[in-house]
């Protein structure tokens, strides 16, 4: 019984499927966003960590939607958005790497380490970038902002454009177009990642969360291939994704001894932590691995 509703449901969602177009693939996407970001925003006001790097993670699924869509959806009104939408970010994204080198300092190979290179500015910090975090998700301007966001999705002046076209390119070749066009990018941006500095890594690491994100979006929207070949595709973007981003949030933690009061008070010791250069070294070579597999998997 179990796997005979398995395949009805599969049957349901693949004739969905076919029935969608570009503006309400888009849309439907892009709400489950903002819905995400409305369901976790009492938690992250009460201090929850992981609402706040949910809610990260739906504003970056949303943008994602738009930059995928951005022949269809961008307007005037998408502009002025995105610039608000920075706004709440700034706090979203200095909570988080709060959260973040916390969880690093309170890791057995670490803790000794930060705690005498570093001391009590972490916990102080923490608790000031989620302060921060709380005035402004709490303000009227956010408010504005998640409401406007939903009205412009629903009823937003590109839609208007959008139903004026006569010939509009289909969902699936559209897509497939598009992700195309995102992996050869990805793979062109990461040919030489060996000698990439840090704020290369940082854009290449945004390229490939945005294409993980757009697959994930479309294997729920969108039937272009078999569950296997979209594993192809998935996996090692989002190893890739995860291995600069843990480069990333290592360095960020190490970086944090340079400007310490017990540094600039003359105390010894050890600049990176236990094990610092193995670890970025293994993460690097994860991340030329998964790049490599990226490019051998290709798109369709």
């Amino acid at each position: 019984m179990r796997n005979g509703q398995t395949r009805t449901s599969g049957r349901h969602k693949a004739s969905e499927a076919v029935g969608l177009d570009c503006a309400t693939a888009f849309q439907k996407m892009t709400l489950d966003s903002v819905a995400a970001i409305k369901a976790h925003h009492s938690s992250a006001c009460a201090g929850d960590a992981e609402a706040v790097h949910q809610i990260r993670v739906a504003i970056t699924r949303l943008r994602a939607a738009v930059a995928f869509f951005a022949p269809i959806v961008v307007d005037a009104e998408w502009r002025r958005l995105k610039e608000e939408i920075a706004w709440l970010n700034g706090p979203l994204g200095a909570a988080r790497d709060s959260d973040v080198v916390v969880e690093y300092a309170r890791r057995k190979r670490y803790r000794a380490w930060a705690q005498d290179m570093i001391g009590e500015q972490l916990d102080q910090r923490q608790m000031r970038d989620h302060r921060r975090l709380v005035r402004c998700l709490r303000s009227v301007r956010t408010q504005r902002l998640v409401a406007a966001m939903a009205a412009w999705i629903r009823q937003g002046p590109w839609l208007q454009r959008y139903k004026r076209r006569k010939h509009a390119e289909a969902l699936q070749s559209y897509c497939a177009g598009e992700l195309d066009r995102w992996h050869e990018r990805l793979v062109r941006k990461g040919k030489r990642l060996k000698t990439l500095g840090a704020s290369r890594r940082h854009r290449l690491r945004i390229k490939a969360k945005r294409f993980r994100y757009m697959l994930e979006a479309l294997s729920e929207t969108v039937t272009l291939w078999g569950r296997g070949e979209f594993h192809h595709r998935h996996r090692p973007a989002k190893r890739l994704q995860r291995a600069l981003g843990d480069m990333r949030d290592l360095e960020r933690f190490a970086g944090l001894a340079s400007g310490s009061p017990q540094v600039e008070n003359g105390k010894r010791g050890k600049k990176h932590p236990p094990g610092y250069r193995h670890r970025k070294e293994k993460l690097l070579g994860d991340a030329i691995a998964a790049h490599h597999d990226l490019k051998s998997a290709g798109v369709r």
